[in-house]
């Protein structure tokens, strides 16, 4: 790409050829305004993550070169790709030394900036910036989670059943067998000790109320969070990169509720389900290892589990399985709308998100737990 002008005697251009950018002719002040719209166009279609700056042909270059040439590595690393300088000539280098506004920040922070400083703009982040964003998150979720129950018009036609199906549905296949493990697995490991005692009936008492209580609706989230609570951040997050949350906004359409509502509606909807599967599934294990293991009847091990399972049970799972499915929501939301960059970003914060869920979900079932004992 060459743009010319009478007045100059050599002709600024460019040349990307495989992850070599080569500038050539004279970057100055006539030159360099078009040939940046140029260059940011030819980028928007770089699909490397990795981009080299050759300076090896640039004859001259002015204070608005030095401008362009870092507008263009920020604009690289918002979109994720590395970028290097190579073969700066001497008289370029100068330039770089004498305009480049890069150096004068980073020398002014180097020079004013201490660990108390720092530590300080830390401690301000956290404070009022990511929990005022969090906690603003969390009643914007609570307040149009309800709203748009009867508002229907903020979102996509069918995207509350299909989002019911892709967390509900297809979910259905791995929680079921991942909770059969479990309830063998729990079934399994105490037959032994009650078989000691001439307990085996009370494996239905073990059986049942762990997996309803405790192990159904915690197995139930952890799923979740892994298997759609990262597709909730991931969704979100390359959303705004590709700055389509951005479109929505110039539409008029609030993003929230746009996208994260009917995914809090659907999850809310189908985890108790969800559940329920998940408490069948590990009490069948267990009533199999009965069986199989401690010679118990299956009419036996069921009369026995309807006489220990009380109405507070179920309804203790019922709602844990509730307020796990907000924090699975919440953690994808937050960490979504987070992103920045490009790719990579996308992949920290889909990390941070499912750690961020499951952690979140383990101390709300302890603090339900104690609530509920």
């Amino acid at each position: 790409m060459r743009i010319t002008n009478p007045h100059e005697q050599a002709v600024a251009a460019f040349r990307l050829e495989g992850d070599q950018l080569w500038l050539e002719g004279n970057w100055t002040v006539q030159q360099v305004d078009r040939l940046y719209q140029e260059l940011i166009r030819t980028l928007r279609r770089y699909p490397r993550k990795f981009l080299a700056i050759n300076f090896s042909h640039l004859q001259q270059m002015d204070s608005a070169g030095v401008i362009v040439v870092e507008a263009l590595e920020a604009f690289c690393q918002q979109r994720g790709i590395r970028v290097s300088r190579e073969a700066i000539p001497e008289n370029i280098q100068h330039v770089f030394e004498n305009f480049s506004a890069r150096q004068i920040t980073t020398s002014v922070a180097s020079v004013q900036e201490n660990w108390l400083e720092r530590l300080g703009t830390v401690i301000y982040q956290v404070l009022y910036h990511d929990v005022v964003q969090f906690f603003t998150l969390v009643v914007d979720l609570i307040y149009f989670g309800v709203i748009d129950i009867f508002h229907r018009r903020a979102h996509r036609a069918g995207e509350f059943v299909r989002q019911a199906l892709y967390i509900g549905v297809n979910a259905v296949p791995i929680i079921g067998t991942v909770a059969f493990l479990i309830g063998v697995v729990l079934a399994l490991q105490s037959s032994e000790q009650l078989r000691q005692f001439g307990a085996n009936l009370y494996i239905a008492d073990l059986t049942a109320i762990a997996m309803v209580q405790e192990m159904g609706p915690l197995i139930t989230a952890i799923m979740v969070a892994g298997r759609s609570g990262s597709a909730i951040a991931s969704e979100i997050a390359t959303m705004i990169v590709s700055e389509e949350v951005d479109a929505l906004k110039t539409m008029g359409i609030q993003p929230l509720r746009y996208i994260v509502i009917p995914k809090l509606h659907a999850a809310l909807f189908v985890l108790p389900f969800l559940t329920i599967l998940a408490d069948f599934f590990g009490i069948l294990g267990g009533l199999m290892i009965g069986y199989l293991d401690l010679e118990l009847s299956p009419y036996v091990f069921f009369n026995r589990m309807i006489q220990v399972l009380y109405i507070r049970d179920l309804a203790t799972g019922y709602i844990k399985s509730l307020v796990f499915a907000y924090i699975i929501v919440l953690a994808g939301a937050f960490y979504g709308f987070r992103v920045k960059g490009g790719a990579e970003g996308v992949g920290r914060v889909t990390t941070m998100a499912v750690v961020a869920a499951i952690f979140f979900v383990i101390i709300a079932d302890s603090i339900l737990g104690l609530l509920f004992y």
